[in-house]
């Protein structure tokens, strides 16, 4: 028998004998794979293969034949990281554990998110293999249930600004004749007070690095910890050594100053850093905070409050005013506005009524509402925005992939620079002293924590100010694409237009009816029972106008044509151009009136009396352009970034909408299906595209650009298909995408700029021994902490758009 290990994969898809023999065969080609059994019942396949290695490998050629092997994302919340080694080691350790396929960690967030074949790797394999790496690891609440423990945990007594303040208090006598140097006073510590002081600053505050920078050497690599505790070990055992030797009568120069200082800028510095961390995850603490605990529920005609878990999707929620809506759900009695301005962006209220949908976390204004629930816990779309947000803070830009290949060399680059700094020093100067507190110096100032921290907390901050203006990034790698965008194709139904079709002109027949008045209350009494959307935009029309609807009589349904009736006595028939031509009524003086409409694009319905056959009138329907369209495209315009409209509608309803909005392009009827290749001919040249749509049929055209944009008032196949959702139906929304995007991207290359610098700079003048290790430490602190200062600049980022602005300034 094969004494080779066995693994189990499940498989879905298959369906026969043939769908067997087929994964079979896959599998047996996989490198390392020596036996396969594949068992249809139990949708599963069995194989002995030489390590796990190879069941990454094993999936994707499931998957090349033609099905899947399911995978599941775990998310761990892991502690105890402090720099882009811990990070780059913490995914060494989860990518090596059997039925692992990816395994991206985020410093800033301090959460690991997994992907692993089902059934291979399960919370305790993967947090086991976290802990071997010297680290600790917590399954994660998921669903958008809670912000990072960063944010959301109150910091221990360790973790919190006393501990600085002591060592702090400690270390300033040390540093107190280095001060009084300068204005001329010299003046010494006795040896054993400067010992007495340094000591607990060393081992009882410094304590962490040690035994961070332990675990990293057990592990066998290295970390900002281990730096810092080699390098305030070599001052400290160095002074100590200096005082053993020198006579009691003397004063040597002792270094237990630096060693102190050190450790108490580090700690500064880290503690600033958490804080600076704690504040870019305020967008999901807000977003969390906007769900209820409890929920006012309706049952068998009795009102009682209840745990918001425990409702369930049917029930009947009550909601006074003033209060948040606890779950998604339809109104079945009642009306009022709801302030929906934390999930859209817009501080409009928004006016709710019986079968009017309600959004969990928005706030109730005057009227009580009844609703019947619709959506509850995860399904819900406030827990659906949460774990958007999540996803994005928690992903790795394509940017970070850089960094991560520097992070992985850095620590051991550095202690052999350090230790060519000491032999150098030592060998040839012959001043080992000198040569140890260089070697100090250069251990302190090689702080890998800005490289770490450069791209998350510029995500963090950038996501969450897009979020806050109803912009919602899934990933990163849309963040860090949509700045390089130059031409974005919008679908036009529902995305550039309303959607919904509306009354755009009125023309009668009789002179007397100049205004239309007298013709648009006969459509309106022909309609009055109709749910059709004309039928609706008709009457809308009416109501707008304060006009008096008569009464109709034997109204039906004309299939296919129309509607007839009778209204004030005369047998009345509205319908298409056929109609009217069935019924042998000539147009007269208003046919090229009509060609013209049609040539708009507009959709022209003719009224007509049967008896004799005349036209009384036409009434023509458009689709309204968005409030924000043209502001959206005249932003993108002054960018520099080419507008196109792909749609499905004739050549005259899409050059009259490109005409109004001064599109580049518009390439009218368009296939559904041919839209994603369309999409993919404007990306021809090197161009970067951007798809903005809101339909199932805009999925594929949304997957196939650079950069898909949906609309939430479209369908959930076209968020999914996105990279980035828009809140609110608002096309100006779209610049300001590109704008946060471009600000993000901005605040990454900075902030990496200045951790390069840092080091480039830094390490070179210690070695040289031009840099003093107080110095070094105190430079080292200030690198994280101006990385995340920088980055949380963002938070100050406004959009242009006129309603996203005026929403800005409501919640301000």
């Amino acid at each position: 028998m094969d004494d080779t290990p066995e693994w189990r994969l499940p498989v879905e898809g298959m369906t026969c004998a043939s769908c067997v023999r087929r994964v079979e065969n896959a599998l047996a080609r996989v490198p390392g794979v020596h036996d396969v059994a594949v068992n249809l019942a139990t949708e599963a396949a069995t194989l002995h293969a030489d390590s796990a290695a190879v069941l990454p490998a094993a999936a994707r050629a499931v998957a090349d034949a033609g099905y899947a092997v399911p995978q599941d994302s775990v998310e761990l919340q892991v502690t105890d990281m402090t720099c882009a080694s811990c990070v780059a080691r913490v995914e060494k350790a989860l990518r090596a554990v059997p039925g692992v396929v990816q395994a991206q960690v985020n410093l800033a967030t301090e959460r690991a998110t997994v992907t692993v074949l089902r059934g291979t790797a399960d919370d305790a394999a993967l947090a086991a293999a976290v802990a071997r790496a010297g680290y600790g690891a917590t399954p994660a609440a998921g669903g958008g249930a809670a912000a990072p423990a960063q944010a959301t945990r109150t910091p221990a007594f360790w973790d919190g600004p006393w501990p600085v303040a002591i060592a702090a208090a400690l270390s300033l006598p040390l540093v107190a004749p280095m001060v009084l140097a300068w204005f001329g006073v010299h003046w010494m510590l006795p040896a054993w007070v400067q010992w007495l002081l340094a000591t607990p600053v060393q081992f009882v505050f410094g304590w962490r690095f040690y035994k961070a920078g332990w675990k990293a050497v057990r592990a066998g690599a290295g970390n900002m910890d281990l730096l810092v505790a080699l390098g305030t070990t070599a001052a400290y055992g160095l002074s100590l050594w200096l005082m053993w030797r020198t006579p009691a009568d003397a004063m040597p120069h002792l270094y237990f100053e630096s060693a102190a200082v050190v450790i108490t800028l580090v700690r500064l510095g880290k503690w600033l850093e958490t804080r600076a961390k704690r504040q870019t995850a305020e967008a999901i603490r807000a977003l969390a905070a906007l769900r209820p605990d409890t929920a006012r529920v309706r049952r068998g005609g009795q009102e009682a409050s209840v745990p918001l878990a425990s409702v369930r999707v049917g029930d009947e929620v009550v909601v006074r005013p003033g209060e948040r809506i606890p779950v998604d759900a339809e109104v079945i009695e009642g009306s009022s506005h709801a302030d929906e301005s934390m999930l859209t962006g817009e501080s409009v209220p928004v006016p709710k009524k019986p079968g009017d949908r309600l959004t969990g976390g928005a706030i109730n204004f005057e009227g009580l509402l009844v609703a019947r629930t619709v959506a509850v816990g995860a399904e819900t779309v406030l827990a659906r925005i949460i774990r958007m947000v999540e996803h994005a803070q928690a992903a790795k830009a394509p940017i970070q992939r850089m960094v991560d290949q520097v992070s992985a060399v850095f620590v051991p680059v550095v202690l052999v620079i350090a230790l060519a700094t000491v032999l150098g020093w030592g060998l040839l100067g012959g001043n080992w002293e000198a040569a140890l507190l260089n070697a100090v110096a250069v251990l302190v100032i090689a702080c890998p924590c800005a490289l770490g921290l450069a791209t998350p907390t510029a995500i963090m901050a950038g996501t969450g100010a897009g979020a806050r203006a109803g912009i919602l990034i899934k990933d990163a790698e849309a963040l860090e694409v949509a700045h390089r965008v130059s031409v974005v194709a919008f679908d036009k139904t529902g995305t550039l237009t309303v959607g919904k079709p509306e009354v755009v002109a009125l023309h009668a027949a009789d002179a007397s009816d100049a205004d239309g008045g007298t013709l648009l209350a006969r459509l309106a009494a022909l309609q009055a029972g109709s749910e059709h959307p004309l039928a609706r935009a008709v009457l809308a029309a009416a109501q707008a106008r304060g006009i008096a609807v008569p009464r109709a009589e034997h109204v039906q349904a004309l299939p296919g044509r129309g509607i007839a009736g009778v209204v004030d006595g005369q047998a009345l028939q509205l319908g298409s151009e056929r109609l009217r031509e069935s019924l042998a009524a000539e147009a007269g003086t208003l046919a090229p009136v009509a060609q013209r409409l049609r040539d708009e694009g507009r959709t022209v319905s003719w009224l007509v009396e049967t008896t004799p056959p005349r036209v009384v009138g036409l009434v023509a329907f458009g689709d309204a352009i968005k409030p924000g369209a043209p502001e959206a495209i005249a932003r993108l315009r002054a960018a520099g970034v080419r507008t196109v409209m792909l749609t499905g509608d004739n050549a005259g309803a899409a050059a009259r909408v490109a005409r109004e909005l001064g599109l580049d392009e518009v390439q009218a009827e368009v296939l559904p299906e041919d839209k994603a290749a369309r999409v993919q001919a404007l990306g021809q040249g090197g161009a970067v595209v951007a798809m903005v749509g809101d339909g199932i049929n805009d999925a594929p055209a949304l997957a196939a650009a650079d950069v898909g944009i949906a609309m939430s008032t479209g369908t959930d196949v076209a968020m999914h298909a996105a990279g980035i959702t828009l809140m609110r139906g608002d096309p100006a929304l779209v610049a300001d995408a590109l704008a946060v995007s471009h600000r993000t991207v901005r605040k990454i290359r900075q902030n990496l700029f200045w951790a390069f610098f840092y080091n480039v700079v830094g390490i070179p003048l210690a070695a040289a021994g031009l840099l003093n290790p107080v110095v070094a430490g105190a430079a080292m602190a200030f690198s994280s902490v101006s990385v995340v200062g920088n980055a949380l600049l963002l938070r100050r980022w406004h959009p242009q758009s006129r309603t996203a602005a005026t929403a800005q300034r409501g919640k301000r």
